[in-house]
């Protein structure tokens, strides 16, 4: 069975390819200027659990988002 997972909840290191983003336009399109959008795939690489930004790897480029724009997008991990 799938995992589909936040941002926020994915572990550290774990790998997988962006499935949703729930937000309004505004963080829709804030993210899409990013390259964090559907059927990306996103490596986690750093999280201060329960604050401080969500670290991710897409592509070559190292992204840090706030806690509160990563609980909205979700990700199924691979195994």
């Amino acid at each position: 069975m799938e995992e589909v997972v936040t941002l926020v909840e994915m572990e550290t290191g774990a790998k997988g390819e962006i499935v949703r983003i729930d937000g309004g336009e505004g963080v829709v399109r804030r993210l899409w200027v990013l390259g964090v959008v559907p059927g990306k795939r996103v490596e986690k690489l750093s999280n201060i659990i329960g604050k401080g930004p969500v670290v991710i790897r897409l592509g070559q480029q190292e992204i840090a988002l706030g806690r509160g724009i990563a609980q909205r997008v979700f990700v199924r991990v691979e195994r």
